[in-house]
């Protein structure tokens, strides 16, 4: 019992562990190389018709959304960005124009003032 109440150090908690996995491992059934070559060579082909079957659909897709013409180019897009820069354009030129507009209205109205002062 006084062994027990004894904290481990890490070593010999990480021996321990692996103590305990080489136990388990002694426990374990392993298989013969007939069988592992059986095994294997169903997991192989389960994969192989698998990758052809999914290739087959993914072509099948392909084909299916060709002849609809899903993938044509539309070239609205082109006529949709060249209607936006011309909108900025007016929009720009716009604020242009007023801001001229103000500036020049506000000028107008110093030289208003200041005639006013100098006659006043």
């Amino acid at each position: 019992m006084a062994d027990k109440s004894k904290k481990k150090n890490v070593f010999q908690k990480i021996g321990q562990v692996f103590k305990e996995v080489r136990q388990e491992l002694r426990k374990s059934v392993w298989p013969t190389k007939e069988k592992l070559r059986n095994t294997s060579a169903v997991v192989l082909s389960v994969i192989l018709f698998f990758a052809i079957f999914l290739s087959i659909i993914s072509m099948g897709g392909r084909w299916l959304l060709d002849k609809a013409n899903f993938y044509d180019e539309v070239e609205p897009t082109a006529t949709v960005a060249t209607e936006v820069t011309a909108a900025t354009e007016a929009v720009a030129t716009e604020a242009v124009e007023t801001e001229a507009a103000e500036t020049e209205a506000a000028v107008e109205e110093t030289v208003a003032e200041t005639a006013a002062e100098s006659e006043g």
